[in-house]
Protein backbone atom coordinates (compact mmCIF):
# COMPACT_ATOMS: atom_id res chain seq x y z
CA UNK A 1 0.00 0.00 0.00
CA UNK A 2 1.59 3.44 -0.97
CA UNK A 3 2.34 5.84 2.03
CA UNK A 4 1.07 9.39 2.08
CA UNK A 5 3.67 11.98 1.85
CA UNK A 6 4.10 15.14 3.13
CA UNK A 7 4.93 17.58 1.13
CA UNK A 8 4.36 20.86 2.50
CA UNK A 9 1.49 22.27 5.08
CA UNK A 10 0.78 25.20 6.69
CA UNK A 11 -1.78 26.90 8.24
CA UNK A 12 -3.19 28.29 5.04
CA UNK A 13 -2.80 24.87 2.98
CA UNK A 14 -1.35 21.63 2.61
CA UNK A 15 -0.35 19.30 0.29
CA UNK A 16 0.23 15.14 0.31
CA UNK A 17 1.47 12.47 -2.10
CA UNK A 18 0.12 9.22 -2.37
CA UNK A 19 1.43 7.56 -5.08
CA UNK A 20 0.99 9.04 -8.27
CA UNK A 21 -1.42 11.25 -7.10
CA UNK A 22 -0.70 14.60 -4.85
CA UNK A 23 -4.21 16.05 -2.65
CA UNK A 24 -3.42 19.97 -2.05
CA UNK A 25 -5.81 20.79 0.56
CA UNK A 26 -6.44 24.98 0.64
CA UNK A 27 -8.66 26.63 3.27
CA UNK A 28 -9.96 29.03 0.37
CA UNK A 29 -12.23 27.20 -1.72
CA UNK A 30 -12.35 30.22 -4.31
CA UNK A 31 -8.42 30.19 -4.53
CA UNK A 32 -8.97 26.65 -5.37
CA UNK A 33 -11.25 27.33 -7.99
CA UNK A 34 -9.69 30.24 -9.36
CA UNK A 35 -6.02 27.51 -9.29
CA UNK A 36 -8.33 25.28 -11.35
CA UNK A 37 -9.43 27.66 -13.97
CA UNK A 38 -5.85 29.40 -14.27
CA UNK A 39 -4.18 26.74 -14.94
CA UNK A 40 -6.29 25.83 -17.89
CA UNK A 41 -5.76 28.96 -19.89
CA UNK A 42 -2.20 28.78 -19.03
CA UNK A 43 -0.02 27.78 -22.10
CA UNK A 44 2.53 25.82 -20.65
CA UNK A 45 2.50 22.41 -19.48
CA UNK A 46 0.76 21.84 -16.23
CA UNK A 47 -0.56 18.58 -14.23
CA UNK A 48 -3.74 16.81 -15.53
CA UNK A 49 -6.42 17.60 -12.54
CA UNK A 50 -8.14 14.33 -11.63
CA UNK A 51 -10.90 15.80 -9.82
CA UNK A 52 -11.63 18.65 -7.92
CA UNK A 53 -13.84 19.03 -4.67
CA UNK A 54 -13.34 22.36 -2.61
CA UNK A 55 -11.47 22.32 -0.49
CA UNK A 56 -9.27 19.38 -2.45
CA UNK A 57 -8.01 19.34 -5.57
CA UNK A 58 -6.12 15.94 -6.84
CA UNK A 59 -3.59 16.18 -9.76
CA UNK A 60 -1.41 13.65 -11.32
CA UNK A 61 1.81 13.42 -10.92
CA UNK A 62 4.73 14.72 -13.28
CA UNK A 63 7.41 12.89 -14.77
CA UNK A 64 11.28 14.06 -14.15
CA UNK A 65 12.58 15.94 -11.55
CA UNK A 66 12.20 19.18 -9.84
CA UNK A 67 15.15 22.06 -11.00
CA UNK A 68 16.62 22.03 -8.10
CA UNK A 69 15.59 23.70 -4.20
CA UNK A 70 15.90 26.45 -2.34
CA UNK A 71 19.03 25.90 -0.04
CA UNK A 72 20.35 22.83 -1.88
CA UNK A 73 22.03 22.24 -5.15
CA UNK A 74 20.29 22.59 -8.75
CA UNK A 75 19.92 19.30 -10.53
CA UNK A 76 18.38 20.64 -13.76
CA UNK A 77 21.25 21.35 -16.37
CA UNK A 78 21.81 24.75 -18.01
CA UNK A 79 19.57 23.82 -20.92
CA UNK A 80 17.13 23.37 -18.18
CA UNK A 81 17.38 26.42 -16.83
CA UNK A 82 16.76 28.13 -20.45
CA UNK A 83 13.74 25.88 -21.22
CA UNK A 84 12.48 27.41 -17.84
CA UNK A 85 13.04 30.73 -19.29
CA UNK A 86 11.57 29.65 -22.38
CA UNK A 87 8.13 28.84 -20.71
CA UNK A 88 8.06 31.63 -18.55
CA UNK A 89 8.13 33.62 -21.45
CA UNK A 90 5.46 31.58 -23.66
CA UNK A 91 3.29 32.42 -20.30
CA UNK A 92 4.10 36.19 -20.03
CA UNK A 93 3.06 36.10 -23.79
CA UNK A 94 -0.29 34.68 -23.29
CA UNK A 95 -3.69 36.58 -23.20
CA UNK A 96 -4.46 37.98 -19.43
CA UNK A 97 -6.24 36.22 -16.91
CA UNK A 98 -9.40 37.94 -15.47
CA UNK A 99 -7.63 38.30 -11.87
CA UNK A 100 -4.60 39.78 -10.55
CA UNK A 101 -2.29 38.01 -8.77
CA UNK A 102 0.63 37.48 -6.17
CA UNK A 103 2.79 39.12 -8.78
CA UNK A 104 0.22 42.01 -9.42
CA UNK A 105 -0.23 43.79 -6.00
CA UNK A 106 -1.11 47.33 -6.33
CA UNK A 107 2.74 49.65 -5.74
CA UNK A 108 1.33 51.56 -2.83
CA UNK A 109 -0.13 48.67 -0.93
CA UNK A 110 2.73 46.82 -1.53
CA UNK A 111 5.24 49.52 -0.54
CA UNK A 112 2.96 50.18 2.49
CA UNK A 113 3.46 46.18 3.17
CA UNK A 114 7.41 45.81 3.05
CA UNK A 115 8.01 49.12 5.11
CA UNK A 116 5.70 48.06 7.90
CA UNK A 117 7.58 44.37 7.90
CA UNK A 118 10.97 45.66 7.87
CA UNK A 119 9.87 47.68 11.07
CA UNK A 120 9.00 44.41 12.54
CA UNK A 121 12.02 43.05 11.47
CA UNK A 122 13.45 45.27 12.96
CA UNK A 123 11.29 46.14 16.45
CA UNK A 124 11.72 42.06 17.17
CA UNK A 125 15.32 41.90 16.62
CA UNK A 126 14.88 38.95 13.95
CA UNK A 127 17.41 40.38 11.27
CA UNK A 128 20.29 42.81 11.90
CA UNK A 129 19.56 46.86 11.44
CA UNK A 130 21.92 47.27 8.20
CA UNK A 131 21.14 44.02 6.50
CA UNK A 132 17.45 45.22 6.88
CA UNK A 133 18.00 48.98 5.81
CA UNK A 134 20.24 47.90 3.18
CA UNK A 135 18.18 45.20 1.15
CA UNK A 136 14.78 47.65 1.84
CA UNK A 137 17.12 50.60 -0.36
CA UNK A 138 17.47 47.44 -2.85
CA UNK A 139 13.64 46.66 -3.30
CA UNK A 140 12.84 50.16 -4.02
CA UNK A 141 13.74 49.02 -7.48
CA UNK A 142 10.75 46.83 -7.74
CA UNK A 143 8.48 49.61 -6.86
CA UNK A 144 7.71 50.80 -10.31
CA UNK A 145 4.46 51.01 -12.90
CA UNK A 146 4.86 47.86 -14.77
CA UNK A 147 2.82 45.93 -17.72
CA UNK A 148 0.98 43.35 -16.52
CA UNK A 149 1.52 39.84 -17.95
CA UNK A 150 0.16 36.18 -17.13
CA UNK A 151 2.08 35.15 -14.10
CA UNK A 152 2.32 32.51 -12.10
CA UNK A 153 3.09 34.26 -8.92
CA UNK A 154 5.35 31.53 -7.13
CA UNK A 155 7.51 29.86 -9.23
CA UNK A 156 9.84 28.33 -6.69
CA UNK A 157 12.52 26.23 -8.35
CA UNK A 158 10.99 23.68 -6.80
CA UNK A 159 7.45 23.87 -8.44
CA UNK A 160 9.43 23.69 -12.27
CA UNK A 161 9.91 20.14 -13.33
CA UNK A 162 12.36 18.82 -15.76
CA UNK A 163 13.03 15.59 -17.57
CA UNK A 164 16.52 16.06 -19.10
CA UNK A 165 16.64 19.54 -20.81
CA UNK A 166 12.77 19.73 -21.02
CA UNK A 167 10.14 21.12 -19.14
CA UNK A 168 7.50 18.52 -18.30
CA UNK A 169 4.94 20.77 -15.78
CA UNK A 170 4.80 23.77 -13.58
CA UNK A 171 3.06 23.18 -10.37
CA UNK A 172 1.18 25.06 -7.87
CA UNK A 173 -0.74 28.21 -9.35
CA UNK A 174 -2.93 28.97 -6.48
CA UNK A 175 -1.05 32.57 -6.61
CA UNK A 176 -1.39 33.09 -10.63
CA UNK A 177 -2.70 35.96 -12.34
CA UNK A 178 -2.07 39.36 -13.43
CA UNK A 179 1.01 40.88 -12.66
CA UNK A 180 5.11 41.79 -13.08
CA UNK A 181 7.04 39.42 -15.22
CA UNK A 182 10.19 40.00 -13.26
CA UNK A 183 8.55 38.57 -10.53
CA UNK A 184 8.17 35.06 -12.10
CA UNK A 185 12.06 35.65 -13.07
CA UNK A 186 13.04 36.37 -9.84
CA UNK A 187 11.02 33.68 -8.32
CA UNK A 188 13.01 31.27 -10.34
CA UNK A 189 16.36 32.21 -9.74
CA UNK A 190 16.18 33.37 -5.71
CA UNK A 191 19.11 31.69 -4.04
CA UNK A 192 20.33 30.47 -7.52
CA UNK A 193 21.69 33.62 -8.87
CA UNK A 194 24.16 31.33 -10.95
CA UNK A 195 21.83 30.39 -13.06
CA UNK A 196 20.22 33.57 -13.82
CA UNK A 197 21.69 33.92 -17.44
CA UNK A 198 20.67 30.48 -18.32
CA UNK A 199 17.02 31.72 -17.83
CA UNK A 200 17.39 35.01 -19.32
CA UNK A 201 18.78 33.71 -22.30
CA UNK A 202 15.84 31.06 -22.58
CA UNK A 203 13.85 34.31 -22.04
CA UNK A 204 14.65 36.05 -24.83
CA UNK A 205 13.95 39.46 -23.79
CA UNK A 206 16.16 42.13 -22.29
CA UNK A 207 15.40 42.17 -18.79
CA UNK A 208 16.73 44.60 -15.69
CA UNK A 209 18.85 43.06 -13.70
CA UNK A 210 18.44 46.07 -11.28
CA UNK A 211 14.75 45.01 -10.71
CA UNK A 212 15.09 40.81 -10.68
CA UNK A 213 17.93 41.86 -7.73
CA UNK A 214 15.11 44.34 -6.49
CA UNK A 215 12.52 41.80 -5.84
CA UNK A 216 15.49 39.13 -4.34
CA UNK A 217 15.28 41.49 -1.70
CA UNK A 218 11.77 42.64 -1.73
CA UNK A 219 10.56 38.63 -1.37
CA UNK A 220 12.98 37.77 1.14
CA UNK A 221 12.36 40.73 3.67
CA UNK A 222 8.58 40.13 3.31
CA UNK A 223 8.91 36.36 4.03
CA UNK A 224 11.48 35.54 6.50
CA UNK A 225 9.02 36.45 9.42
CA UNK A 226 6.38 34.13 7.70
CA UNK A 227 8.82 31.44 7.38
CA UNK A 228 9.89 31.56 10.92
CA UNK A 229 6.31 31.64 12.37
CA UNK A 230 5.05 28.47 10.56
CA UNK A 231 8.24 26.25 11.15
CA UNK A 232 10.31 26.99 8.19
CA UNK A 233 14.23 28.24 8.60
CA UNK A 234 14.77 31.37 6.41
CA UNK A 235 18.33 30.98 8.12
CA UNK A 236 19.48 27.85 6.42
CA UNK A 237 22.62 27.94 4.08
CA UNK A 238 21.11 29.00 1.07
CA UNK A 239 17.89 30.23 1.83
CA UNK A 240 16.22 33.90 2.35
CA UNK A 241 18.70 35.64 4.61
CA UNK A 242 21.74 34.32 2.57
CA UNK A 243 20.25 35.95 -0.35
CA UNK A 244 19.80 39.33 1.81
CA UNK A 245 22.84 38.78 2.97
CA UNK A 246 24.20 38.53 -1.16
CA UNK A 247 23.36 42.31 -1.23
CA UNK A 248 25.28 43.40 1.14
Amino acid sequence: MDEVEIVIAHSERATLRVGDVFLKVDGSHARIHAEVELMSHAPVPTPEILWCRPPVLAIAALPGTTLGSLGGPSTGSAAAWAAAGAAIRTLHEAPLPPRPGQAGRDIAALTAELDDECELLLRNGVLPADLVTRNRQVAEAALRPWTAVFTHGDLQIAHVFVDGDEVTGIIDWSEAGQGDALHDLATLTLGHEEHLDDVIAGYGADVDLDVIHAWWSLRSLLIVRWLTEHGFDPFAPGCEVDVLKSRM
